[in-house]
């Protein structure tokens, strides 16, 4: 399994407008092959900060996802909401429990 932690920095009085987009997005990715979750949360330390935790069944999943239309014209269109560089991190699962 692949996990993605995606931290994206939200401008101030922008965090509706990104949320929005990114639900449309979830739409998409529910109907993705490989995707087996994907969740957004806001980070309640820093709360202009929305963090997108993902789960990919392997590689081939998250690269599937990162070429899909759908996440190629979210990821342009995030930009006018971001107050910085996103961070993504790519792990590798090495044990869950469920």
């Amino acid at each position: 399994m692949i996990g993605v932690i995606a931290t994206l920095p939200i401008q101030d009085k922008k965090m509706d407008e990104a949320i929005d987009l990114i639900k449309e997005l979830m739409v998409d990715v529910a109907k993705e092959e490989g995707t087996l979750s994907y969740t957004m949360n806001r980070d309640k330390a820093k709360p202009n900060t929305i963090v997108i935790l993902e789960r990919y069944q392997d590689k081939a999943a998250l690269d599937y996802h990162s070429a899909t239309p759908h996440f190629k014209a979210f990821f342009k269109g995030i930009g006018a909401f971001l107050a910085g560089k996103p961070e993504i991190s790519v792990m590798e699962e090495i044990h869950s429990i469920r």
